[in-house]
């Protein structure tokens, strides 16, 4: 990877602590005292942390309260009918970037990725260790480590397409994680499913960065509003997570709800999406 990618994974190691000290915390801190229990001087802390958050301790605190992703749900709600039709869609652009995708068909997700030539890498992320893997048509899936670990993040992915050739290589995969995490250029993506799941990855490419909706309105997009348990679950099986963003999915009640590689990776995507929204 890039070393501003390598830089990116070491801020975030950084973030992560102090998300943990900030959440364990029963009133915000001051820059003075989260520097001090990071171990750090304020201004190293301070550079550290804007460079990942592009803005202030003060302003993040701010958005990874506990009652950000109400404040999200009442001033940035994206209904996908609406987003759809102003063409935020997976031909759409998540900041500078350009998706392109394309599905498995039935067939072939019924035969397990038999025939399939998966390679895969680790490489940094800006949330951490990731592991990549892609067929010759683009990502196919991307797993966090930080909280679940790296066995447990390859035995999960390896296991959704058991009958498919897994090969490590990481210089194949790198042109397009560098474009997914760096945000430009175009990323491809292969999304391995079976036809309803791909019925909601697909609806959650409309919501736009620094944006969320809810379970139930990825229901009501797809044409299953009484179905907002599946379509739960669908979310939690996207194994493309990040450029399908999963993590923009929240609970009608404003309440984050899980993510499949851990809430504090999807909460940080959330305050680190919403930050670059407002800058």
């Amino acid at each position: 990877m890039l070393q501003h990618d390598v830089e990116q994974g070491y801020h975030y190691h950084v973030i992560r602590r102090a998300i943990e000290e900030i959440d364990a915390a029963e009133v915000p801190l001051t820059l003075e005292e989260l520097s001090r229990r990071m171990g750090m001087s304020q201004a190293h802390f301070q550079r550290l942390f804007s460079a990942w958050t592009g803005v202030s301790p003060k302003r993040f605190q701010q958005y990874l309260a506990l009652g950000h992703a109400k404040a999200l749900l009442s001033e940035r709600f994206t209904m996908l009918e609406t987003a759809a039709g102003a063409g935020l869609s997976g031909g759409g652009r998540l900041h500078d970037l350009f998706l392109r995708w394309e599905a498995m068909s039935p067939g072939d997700y019924a035969r397990g990725g038999a025939g399939l030539v998966i390679r895969w890498g680790w490489l940094e992320s800006p949330f951490g260790p990731a592991l990549v893997m892609a067929t010759d048509r683009g990502i196919c899936g991307i797993g966090f480590s930080d909280e679940l670990g790296p066995e447990q993040v390859w035995s999960d992915l390896t296991g959704r397409w058991p009958e498919a050739q897994f090969v490590e290589d990481a210089k194949a995969v790198t042109p397009w994680a560098e474009a997914a995490f760096g945000g430009q250029g175009e990323a491809r993506i292969h999304m391995l499913g079976a036809p309803f799941q791909i019925k909601v990855w697909e609806a959650l490419l409309r919501i736009p960065s620094g944006h969320v909706t809810t379970y139930g309105e990825v229901a009501r997009a797809i044409g299953s509003p009484g179905a907002s348990r599946a379509v739960g679950t669908a979310i939690g099986r996207n194994p493309v997570s990040w450029l399908i963003p999963c993590h923009r999915a929240i609970r009608a009640t404003g309440g984050v709800g899980e993510y499949h590689w851990g809430q504090p990776v999807k909460r940080a995507m959330l305050a680190w999406e919403a930050a670059r929204a407002d800058a």
